[in-house]
């Protein structure tokens, strides 16, 4: 007769610990259901993806529209290709082994880019910044925060700004409508 309780029935290792096998739903419940917590969804709408970015945020809850939203995106990417191209670091490194690979110093790719590339993202970037620019020259006297400043604190740092008064939603709104004439999205 054996002693002890019964086994569980399952796959084991050759020492006789039990595989575990978490699925993915399992796997995912957990940041989901904090997610459906912090943001006041249901477990269903957790799983949108624009809920992972501040500016998704924006987007999820109809503060801004999807044309926006996607002027912002295609910023964030042109940012972050442009500060791995000239070498720039990010404002905030996900981790430090993130700032390893940022910075060159661990699994970065050895190939430079080439100049051609260079001078496109470069470019591109200036038309953006530019149209940004000419977003606060317009927008001075107008009441909350610079454009130019809530871009990068919404696309760039990932700063939730949703529950900051309707002038800096206003002022968002603005420069992104700038960066949807410069990315020709429709």
């Amino acid at each position: 007769m054996a002693r002890g309780r019964k086994r569980k029935a399952g796959k084991r290792y050759p020492c006789g610990k039990r595989v575990r096998q978490e699925t993915e739903r399992e796997a995912m419940s957990v940041a989901l259901d904090a997610r459906g917590r912090h943001y006041g969804v249901s477990s269903k709408r957790a799983r949108d993806e624009r809920l992972g970015s501040a500016l998704g945020r924006l987007a999820f809850s109809g503060l801004i529209s999807d044309l926006q939203y996607q002027a912002g995106v295609t910023f964030a990417a042109l940012y972050r290709h442009h500060n791995v191209t000239v070498g720039l670091p990010m404002p905030s490194p996900s981790s430090v082994a993130g700032l390893l690979i940022n910075e060159g110093i661990f699994g970065a790719s050895p190939s430079e880019p080439v100049l051609e590339v260079i001078d496109k993202v470069k470019r591109r970037f200036a038309e953006a910044t530019a149209a940004l620019d000419d977003c606060d020259r317009e927008h001075r006297l107008s009441s909350g925060r610079r454009p130019t400043f809530l871009v990068y604190r919404v696309i760039c740092a990932d700063e939730d700004v949703r529950h900051t008064d309707d002038d800096d939603i206003g002022n968002l709104r603005v420069a992104l409508n700038a960066l949807v004439r410069v990315f020709r999205l429709r």
